[in-house]
């Protein structure tokens, strides 16, 4: 068995029965046991339950009928809520909690038939760009052991990237699938708000958290999307739209390219941006420049607005009916606060005191409320532009993957590692990345951007991509401590 395989060929080796579900599954324990010491991927190996999981899968395989991923092993990101199995947030607030049932994409991904490995490492709360600020320690890249993999899903994408698992969920707030899928050379998807329930996904901006696939290529993110999408009562905000479908034949899609984007973007990955678009022009793609306006404004306003929801969705944890609660207090007021100060990381904590001074009295219209019409006014510039374009290629990431520790004392600058993520959160819509080339050795990745529940064509754009290219079947080598 090799460990970067996709979904389509380990379906037809399991149904083939060249090996079992069984042995696949082993194959990935075992790969995990050797590299996750070093990578730091999985907070949580669920080794027991996932082998009997994948005896039944054996069974079902031998039926007329198998489930679409029977058989196919799967990591979640350690936010969803999984019955019997903790779920952290990577926070000390949450170190043991276990939830008493399954989030909505947990439940489906189970019911299509795939094997939950465990869960994986990720920034405390979702909070971060990095991976440095899990409870349970930083993730390395796999490209480079030196260097951080993204976030604030780097240990689920982390964890494909090095052959852990095929497939992966993560949840991308303002950029958190997309970036670090840049910064590892995979493939992910952030859908379109709504598409994905979030129901069992533990918040930190309800307005802007989205569940979403992460694998090696276009096609493997259109097998795991189909299992995770579709209308759940039990999350409000979830929309009641038709499954993502494929076109039925090959498109010419106009395509947006917002040079301005690229001004002041490092010289070597604009080039590879470049070479993408002339890569889709050969492809019969026609590119028009655009103009994307406010797109300056929107990292501010996204850490006014994040930040402010992050303040209401984490005032729960007190420390009385889930969560660390402080083993010495001299009354209830002494309790909560020595709860949350020991519960909490540094980053968490910065968010929610910015959350709650943008929500305060005299300082809401100042900042929420001006945050929320620059947020329109950024999501009207998107839908401007996809009245002449059909899709929009654009940049990922301002650099390659960085050096750990390197920005961690510059909490602005680490925000704008989400400079061309955030503008897309912001407006809802639909984006993937995937890799398009390498710089000394480090992936570099770009994103196209669809319309509202424009997923079918994003998907079909990247994977037109994907047969013309080999970015994305590049892999790092994992046999010396560190890769060049």
């Amino acid at each position: 068995m090799k460990p970067f395989v996709g979904v389509r060929e380990l379906r037809t080796d399991l149904q083939a029965k060249k090996y079992s579900a069984v042995e696949l599954t082993q194959f990935y324990l075992d790969r995990i046991a050797d590299l996750n010491d070093r990578i730091n991927c999985f907070i949580t190996v669920d080794t027991e339950r996932c082998l009997e999981r994948a005896a039944v899968a054996d069974r079902q395989l031998a039926s007329s009928h198998p489930q679409p991923l029977c058989g196919i092993p799967i990591a979640h990101k350690d936010l969803f809520c999984t019955a019997g199995v903790r779920t952290t947030c990577a926070s000390n607030m949450l170190k043991s909690f276990i939830a008493p049932y399954d989030a909505t994409v947990v439940k489906q991904i189970s019911d299509a038939g795939a094997i939950s490995l465990g869960k994986t490492n990720m920034d405390e709360f979702a909070m971060g760009s990095s991976n440095e600020t899990s409870y349970f320690g930083g993730v390395s890249n796999p490209w480079n052991m030196k260097r951080v993999p993204g976030g604030s899903s780097g240990g689920a994408v982390a964890s494909v990237a090095s052959g852990m698992t095929p497939l992966a969920t993560g949840s991308d707030t303002g950029g958190s699938i997309r970036q670090p899928a840049s910064l590892c050379g995979v493939t992910g998807l952030k859908p379109t708000y709504g598409r994905v329930s979030r129901f069992g996904m533990i918040a930190f901006a309800s307005s802007l958290d989205q569940g979403g696939p992460i694998a090696h290529s276009a096609d493997d993110v259109y097998e795991l999307l189909a299992a995770m999408e579709g209308h759940d009562p039990q999350d409000s905000t979830s929309a009641r739209v038709k499954e993502t479908v494929l076109p039925t034949r090959e498109r010419r899609y106009v395509i947006g390219y917002p040079e301005s984007l690229l001004e002041g973007l490092d010289e070597r990955i604009a080039e590879r941006i470049q070479q993408a678009r002339r890569q889709f022009e050969a492809l019969g793609h026609k590119i028009e420049v655009i103009e994307l306006p406010y797109i300056d404004a929107a990292v501010a306003a996204y850490y006014v607005l994040s930040s402010a929801e992050a303040s209401t969705n984490l005032a729960r944890y007190d420390g009385v009916r889930y969560g660390h609660r402080t083993e010495t207090s001299e009354d209830l007021l002494d309790m909560y606060c020595r709860s949350r100060t020991e519960g909490f990381g540094l980053e968490v904590k910065r968010r929610i005191l910015t959350g709650t001074y943008s929500l305060s009295v005299g300082y809401f219209d100042a900042y929420y409320l001006k945050a929320q019409k620059i947020r329109r006014l950024v999501r009207d510039g998107f839908l401007a532009a996809f009245e002449s374009v059909d899709l929009i290629l654009a940049p990922v990431t301002p650099t390659t993957a960085f050096e750990i520790g390197s920005l961690r004392s510059d909490p602005v600058e680490m925000y704008k590692q989400d400079l061309y993520t955030i503008p897309v959160s912001l407006a809802g819509l639909p984006a993937l990345s995937l890799p398009c080339g390498f710089i000394d050795g480090l992936p570099v990745g770009m994103q196209l951007i669809g319309p509202h529940f424009g997923e079918g064509d994003v998907l079909a754009g990247g994977m037109a991509f994907q047969r013309e290219t080999d970015w994305h079947e590049q892999h790092p080598s994992l046999d010396e401590p560190s890769a060049p």
